[in-house]
């Protein structure tokens, strides 16, 4: 493998020249840049990134922190970081933190080392005093659907999502709508859960709380939670899972039990992850923008990197939508 020595020697100039050649550090007569590129090409010589780096104090690298790779949603977002970051010249470094506090530690240390440009930060554990050497280091950071003090945020309309999810099933003429929550804490969920509430209410319809059942955003969690609700002595009509995984965890149950959807109960869910357009039937879900919602958070850490941005930390809300298909209907009478 060709070094910077190598090409120095066959262009016939010092290191330092090369080095000015390749970086546009300095003045070089357009005969010597020639030379120097002559010989890069004649050797396939291929600079250090991580030397260029060290000069140039940026690595074209940011850094993003998932909660759980395997869930659909997650690396839908992911591939829309990355396709951002690809076309912006960033690669992007991934770490699945399987929703551990300790794993966010050690990938904030890693990628603090790796001295990444940025990260985003998609999680539902983070207490906020972790974000700490982020700010020391000076690590610009963007993070998903939760607010730090002094750090830019992208948010979710979760609230509106969960409203117009239960006011759906409303309309089909349900009431005994059970809802599939996230984990407890402060998470999406909870704002998904209110929204459901705040419809029932609107409609006359106090909520029982032995429809709310939680899951852990898993296929397996919207299984098992749907083969409690169906024990219930007054099962539910319609279920409303917070998100697309579970929803489809609750299909595979009706399933293997041989209950209909729709024409026995209605299901739903949330986020419009790729597979719930093949579900049979058709999964009616509140829409988020995937593959916006990634480019987004890549664009806005970008412009932050770029210091395009105003100083003050940047808020932005993403709207979902209501998409009806074939899982949801009216409730039998």
């Amino acid at each position: 493998m060709a070094t910077i020595y190598d090409v120095a020697q066959a262009a016939g100039v010092s290191i330092s020249t090369v080095s000015h050649v390749l970086n546009g550090t300095r003045f070089v007569s357009e005969a010597t840049k020639a030379r120097v590129l002559q010989a890069v090409e004649q050797l396939g010589y291929r600079p250090s990134s991580l030397a260029r780096a060290l000069v140039r104090q940026v690595t074209h690298t940011i850094g993003l922190i998932v909660p759980d790779n395997v869930n659909p949603f997650f690396a839908e977002v992911a591939r829309g970081i990355e396709d951002c970051g690809l076309a912006s010249g960033y690669s992007v470094i991934l770490c699945n933190s399987d929703r551990s506090l300790s794993k966010e530690e050690i990938y904030l240390d890693m990628l603090i080392s790796k001295r990444v440009d940025g990260l985003v930060y998609m999680t539902v554990q983070t207490r906020g005093e972790m974000l700490q050497p982020l700010r020391d280091h000076n690590i610009h950071t963007v993070v998903f659907d939760r607010e730090y003090e002094g750090f830019d945020a992208l948010l979710l309309d979760n609230l509106g999502g969960g409203y117009d999810a239960a006011r759906h099933l409303l309309s089909l003429g349900h009431r005994r709508i059970a809802c599939v929550t996230g984990p407890d804490g402060p998470t999406r969920s909870q704002d998904r859960v209110t929204g459901y509430q705040r419809a029932l209410k609107e409609a006359g319809v106090m909520p029982d709380p032995a429809l709310i059942v939680g899951g852990d955003w898993t296929f397996e969690s919207g299984r098992e939670a749907a083969r409690c609700l169906l024990d219930l002595p007054d099962p539910p009509t319609a279920i409303f899972a917070c998100n697309d995984a579970m929803a489809v965890g609750a299909l595979s149950y009706l399933c293997s039990r041989g209950i209909r959807v729709p024409e026995d109960l209605s299901v739903m869910g949330y986020d419009n992850i790729a597979l719930s357009a093949y579900t049979c039937p058709p999964l009616t879900t509140i829409a988020t923008p995937i593959r916006e919602v990634g480019q987004c958070l890549c664009e806005l850490l970008l412009g932050r990197i770029a210091g395009q941005l105003p100083p003050e930390p940047q808020r932005v809300v993403i709207r979902s939508e209501l998409l009806i298909r074939g899982s949801t209907g009216p409730a039998r009478v």
